[in-house]
């Protein structure tokens, strides 16, 4: 039980500290291209709606311990992609 907190505890920590990083993507308001906006979006909302879904996917399965390592993941590659995609 104690791990799966940590787990979860390790999870909201990563989400936390990719959030804070996509905030180095909001710069002056400007136009932005269409990619532009997926990536500001990405960067800001995906990594709540990664840990959003590896706990939906959590409840529905029982395994917490691996959806918290999945929710993790999740949030490292939605900050990547968001990181990718915006402009600089």
């Amino acid at each position: 039980m104690l791990t799966v907190v940590l787990a979860w505890l390790a999870a909201l920590a990563v989400c936390v500290a990719a959030v804070l990083f996509g905030q180095s993507t909001r710069a002056a308001p400007r136009r932005r291209s269409a990619v532009g906006r997926v990536g500001l979006f990405l960067s800001l909302s995906g990594p709540w709606l990664s840990v959003l879904a590896a706990a939906a996917a959590a409840a529905l399965t029982d395994g917490w311990l691996v959806a918290a390592a999945a929710g993790a993941c999740g949030v490292v590659l939605t900050c990547a992609a968001g990181f990718l995609l915006s402009p600089r």
